[in-house]
């Protein structure tokens, strides 16, 4: 049984609240740092603080209550000028709403929150008696490098390392100097020294900034004290009331044209089809559809959230990367206020926290090597939101080493992953996208640096099943911008309808290039396969038949030129029956491999949307044909 029964209602509220003042009590710690002496600052996180106390103590959230209360001693102390801001307290204080965002967790899942940790505890005593004067602080540079043999052993039981592929991707070495001359002593140390080991596992740190274990997906059933199986994902959304007034205006409106079309119904029937009648029947309709078009318009706007819910969390986890890995880093939002689709929100989480990981840990150089190559100390990461047409665009850019094409096709090489063919043939934007393939992202790698359990490659899949692309621009030697772009809201899509026989499916229209007659002459066989040349490109045919695992009865006489992150391809299909913006409805009970979900057309008719990365991906369900074979298959399956 809950420890909370008849405080439901209580809770979520305390949750909701109480979670966006945290995080903004982070983003403020962050800026306190840069500022030690804003005593508004001070003020503003303090009274954050107590209105979290506040709360907790409604709840007799005891253990809350009494970690909160030392932390706002502390910072009574900070803003009444008897204590000074220093990197020791800092990271006291930013341990403590680590542990409070713990906290919440146990709240969630409906149990009492356990005692904080006796060491946070400690710290924060002592930071309260003025103890944490930074005289007792390790020194990065005074830890020994890991010895060769033992690096050597992590490699070979975990796969290659992200040092090794940081260094296929920049050109440079991750963490080892240049190698001193054999023919004499080596001088004082001019370049910058290894960097010391993580204090803190990454995942720890993310762990402390966004209330749960990085690699968590949402469903996770999370800490202990949350109930078994009770999902993550946060389905309540915070509308504001002009729009439900807009919403409700329109259906007030709706409600009269549905009136007036009942009377000229009526009227009709009775006999009397004169022309004005018929002229205000025409004049109803149209204003049904006016009105009904902007009622949807208007209920995809409740769905629509500030994007800067989602980017507040993260110059927490770039500040504390980067303090634990010895850089400076600041993080810079820009585009907070573009709206999203509620629904993506938490979806993006992972795949942004993993690019600004790998931002600080490999895009940006050291303060030695900044300083060396002519760049300021600190280093500028931007997290940027804008959007064009139907599409949000959020880019990640760091302004560091840059990316070396050249390395990484001899890596991809190296690896088996392209041949020299087709590394010759690369452009550099190409190049730049082999970090998406699977090679790129052993597990060694993965927990070695990312601390995510996720890859490029993942974080590209990610992206992908929200309808979105992901692209990398890069200049070496002044930075990588990792640029993602997201539809507007996943609730409807644009589809290009086609047609096997009689039976109509649907394709989404963002993968479209264009479409093509497919001419028996022109189609050639390589290497087993049909193709056909499009502007001197050689394209592999793909029967939507077999995809599907379906009876072929005729020669396909059209294609549908299709374009996916990682190939572009021939779609074989008998006809088309248009385009349409799709009401997406999920199969949640059932839903067949390469099926994305259903919608209705506007005669009524039931047609399914094709998830094309599913069946391009995976093998045929019903004939278990794996995908090379299907390939392989003649235009015409005999």
């Amino acid at each position: 049984m809950s420890d909370f029964a008849g405080m439901e209602d209580l809770l979520q509220d305390f949750l909701v609240e109480a979670g966006d003042l945290l995080s903004d009590v982070d983003n403020k710690l962050v800026d306190l740092e840069r500022a030690p002496d804003d005593v508004g600052l001070l003020n503003e996180i303090f009274r954050g603080f107590h209105t979290i106390k506040g709360g907790a103590g409604f709840l007799n959230a005891t253990n809350l209550v009494e970690l909160c209360h030392l932390t706002e001693n502390l910072f009574d102390k900070l803003r009444n000028g008897e204590l000074k801001v220093n990197p020791e307290i800092m990271d006291a204080i930013l341990s403590a709403t680590g542990s409070v965002r713990d906290m919440f967790g146990y709240l969630e899942g409906g149990q009492q929150p356990p005692a904080a940790d006796e060491g946070l505890i400690d710290s924060l005593r002592r930071a309260l008696a003025g103890e944490l004067d930074g005289a007792d602080e390790d020194a990065p540079a005074a830890e020994a490098p890991a010895a060769p043999a033992a690096a050597a052993s992590a490699a070979s039981e975990g796969g290659p390392n992200w040092d090794q592929l940081h260094s296929a991707v920049t050109g440079v070495p991750a963490t080892t100097a240049p190698a001193a001359s054999a023919a004499k002593p080596a001088p004082a140390p001019v370049v910058e020294a290894p960097p010391a080991q993580p204090k803190e596992p990454p995942e720890q740190i993310i762990k402390a900034a966004v209330g749960r274990r990085a690699s968590d997906k949402p469903g996770y059933s999370g800490p202990s004290g949350r109930r078994e199986g009770e999902k993550q994902r946060d389905n309540s959304i915070r509308v504001d009331t002009t729009r439900l007034d807009q919403v409700l205006n329109l259906s007030g409106e709706i409600g009269l044209t549905k009136n007036r079309l009942n009377a000229l119904r009526s009227q009709i029937l009775n006999g009397d089809n004169d022309n004005d009648t018929l002229h205000a029947l025409d004049v109803a309709v149209s204003q049904l559809d006016l009105l009904v078009s902007d009622l949807q318009n208007a209920v995809m706007k409740t769905r629509m959230q500030p994007i800067g819910r989602l980017f507040q969390k993260y110059p927490r986890i770039a500040r504390d990367l980067a303090r634990n890995l010895g850089k400076d880093v600041e993080l810079v939002l820009e585009g907070e206020e573009t709206e999203i689709d509620k629904t993506m929100i938490e979806d993006l989480s992972d795949p942004i926290i993993h690019l600004i990981r790998n931002a600080v840990d490999h895009g940006v150089e050291g303060k030695d090597e900044r300083k060396a190559n002519g760049k300021p100390t600190k280093s500028i990461l931007k997290l940027t939101a804008r959007q064009e047409g139907d599409h949000i665009i959020i880019m990640v850019a760091d302004d560091g080493r840059g990316m070396n094409a050249e390395k990484l096709r001899a890596s991809a090489v190296s690896k088996g992953l392209i041949t020299d063919e087709e590394a010759n043939t690369m452009d550099e934007r190409q190049s730049y996208n082999l970090v998406f393939l699977p090679g790129f992202s052993t597990a060694g790698q993965i927990s070695d640096v990312s601390g995510r359990g996720v890859g490029m490659d993942v974080v590209r899949t990610n992206i992908q099943k929200l309808n979105g692309a992901i692209d990398i621009k890069s200049t070496q030697g002044q930075g990588t911008s990792f640029v993602i772009s997201l539809p507007l809201t996943l609730a409807i899509l644009p589809v290009l309808l086609v047609r096997l026989g009689d039976q109509p499916l649907a394709v989404p229209l963002s993968m479209v290039r264009e479409i093509l007659p497919i001419e028996a002459e022109e189609v050639q066989e390589v290497g087993g396969r049909a193709t056909m040349v499009v502007r001197g490109e050689v394209l592999p045919i793909l029967p939507l038949a077999n995809l599907l695992g379906w009876p072929q009865d005729a020669q396909p006489e059209y294609g549908v030129l299709m374009q996916t992150a990682e190939q572009s391809f021939i779609l074989a299909i008998d006809s088309f029956a248009g385009r349409e913006d799709a009401v997406i409805k999920s199969l949640d009970d059932f839903r067949p491999n390469g099926v994305a979900g259903v919608t209705t057309l506007s005669n009524g008719q039931i047609v399914l949307i094709l998830d094309m990365k599913e069946l391009l991906g995976s093998p045929n369900e019903r004939h278990g044909v794996p995908r090379a074979e299907l390939i392989k298959r003649p235009l015409l399956a005999a």
